[in-house]
């Protein structure tokens, strides 16, 4: 071992840093630029605008309080019986309090039915749909819907719970920005402390949800409203037919709002627990289903995007952008794997030790500012993360990326979404013949 650390000391000491440039490029063209430098700036200017953006904040809260809308909370859900309660409770403890809550039981062969009946008769919720066959997540969605009075739509999953002032902050950007359309809420792991898995997934999700949809926000590019806690206006909702069958439904919603032209936005401080997988089996399955919908829908549903009038140049490149770094840019690492081995080969340890350092630092200094920025809103058990970061370059480097690549190469050439049992197969059989 000591060997081995005295050879890499020198291994390193004996390149300048163009050497080193050019042996970790993957690193400092696609991660350090995109995942450091501009999230640094971006909340740099945040903060210098933060005193204007909380006088907005303040006035827009004025008006919803002065309107007070009602709202409707749908959730849809299958077997969710054990987390009724909770997400129940939580609603009820919100600092806004003019909504109805909507569960849509698609299917359960749990409790769910007979403990949202114990909750309809005490008056702790308004409406109960039981589908005694399963149409999948679109179709309760849609059913929740129809029966929908409020003037916006807040939809749920059926596994999380608010934070009490959730409800209010997800609803400001509706006052605060002329022609919004649709609102995303800030999505953390509830159970973190449950596995490894579920510790790396906290990570993961304040990196890529809550910071990389602060920051496509504040440019404007944001082009995924999370199924697990989103804002709607009911009259786009109706006007758009509700949600599509599919993998990805969320960000299918999403640009179907962002093609009439209307604006979305994410709500920061508008945070909503929920319960990742807890095994890395349940969670490659999860995410195999969540990266096939690049394909199918961005790919295939939305290629017209890019033609769009209501789509700003910033926003196309935006979705441009995506696609290179989850399809194109994976290609890419690839290559660069391939350029290491064949370049690096007696000395691939020291280089494979010296990406893994790189981003290593990258993690610790992306976490810090997190930490930094946002820990007003951090929970004693969120400070972990800091445990856990020497593995996220396994984690989000190695294990995730090979199922986003299988997920993508599986779709683009198989469509194998279509026949995935999260959704009927009667269902998907329909959307395959339409194809949607």
């Amino acid at each position: 071992m000591l060997d081995f650390i005295n050879g890499y000391i020198n291994f390193i000491t004996d390149r300048g840093f163009y050497d080193i440039f050019i042996m970790c490029w993957h690193f400092f063209v696609f991660e350090f630029t995109k995942y450091i430098a501009l999230f640094f700036v971006v909340f740099v200017y945040y903060k210098w605008q933060k005193p204007d953006i909380d006088k907005l904040k303040s006035w827009a809260k004025g008006e919803l309080f002065r309107e007070y809308p009602l709202i409707s909370v749908i959730a849809p859900g299958k077997n969710e019986g054990k987390n009724i309660y909770k997400l129940v409770n939580s609603l009820k403890n919100q600092t806004y309090q003019n909504y109805e809550i909507i569960i849509v039981d698609d299917g359960s062969d749990d409790d769910t039915a007979k403990i949202c009946k114990d909750l309809l008769d005490r008056k702790l919720i308004d409406k109960f749909i039981s589908n005694p066959d399963r149409g999948g997540k679109a179709s309760a969605a849609n059913t929740a819907l129809k029966f929908s009075k409020g003037k916006y739509i807040v939809h749920l999953d059926a596994d999380s719970h608010l934070k009490e002032n959730a409800l209010e902050e997800i609803l400001l950007p509706f006052y605060m920005y002329e022609n919004t359309g649709a609102v995303a809420g800030d999505i953390r792991v509830n159970n973190v402390e449950d596995s490894l898995a579920t510790a790396l997934q906290g990570i993961e999700y304040l990196k890529a949800i809550t910071v990389g949809r602060f920051v496509a926000d504040r440019l404007d590019i944001m082009r995924l409203i999370s199924g697990a806690f989103g804002a709607f206006r009911k009259d786009i909702l109706d006007r758009i037919g509700g949600w599509d069958v599919g993998p990805g439904l969320d960000g299918d919603i999403t640009l179907k709002i962002r093609k009439l032209g209307y604006g979305v936005h994410f709500a920061i401080d508008s945070i909503c627990y929920t319960n990742a997988p807890t095994t890395f089996k349940a969670l490659a399955k999860q995410r195999f289903r969540w990266d096939r919908s690049i394909i199918r829908f961005r790919v295939r549903k939305h290629i017209n995007i890019l033609l769009n009038k209501n789509f700003k140049w910033p926003l196309k490149f935006a979705i441009i952008d995506n696609l290179l770094y989850n399809v194109i840019f994976d290609i890419s690492w690839v290559l660069y794997a391939y350029f290491v081995v064949s370049e690096y080969t007696a000395n691939i340890m020291y280089v494979v030790l010296t990406n893994y350092l790189l981003y290593v630092v990258d993690n610790y200094v992306k976490f810090g500012l997190i930490v930094y920025f946002l820990k007003d809103t951090f929970r004693k058990k969120d400070y972990f993360g800091f445990l856990y970061l020497p593995l996220i370059p396994l984690y989000t480097g190695l294990f995730l990326r090979l199922v986003r690549i299988y997920a993508h190469l599986m779709e683009y050439l198989f469509r194998v979404s279509y026949y995935d049992r999260w959704n009927p197969w009667k269902v998907s059989k329909v959307v395959k013949q339409k194809g949607i």
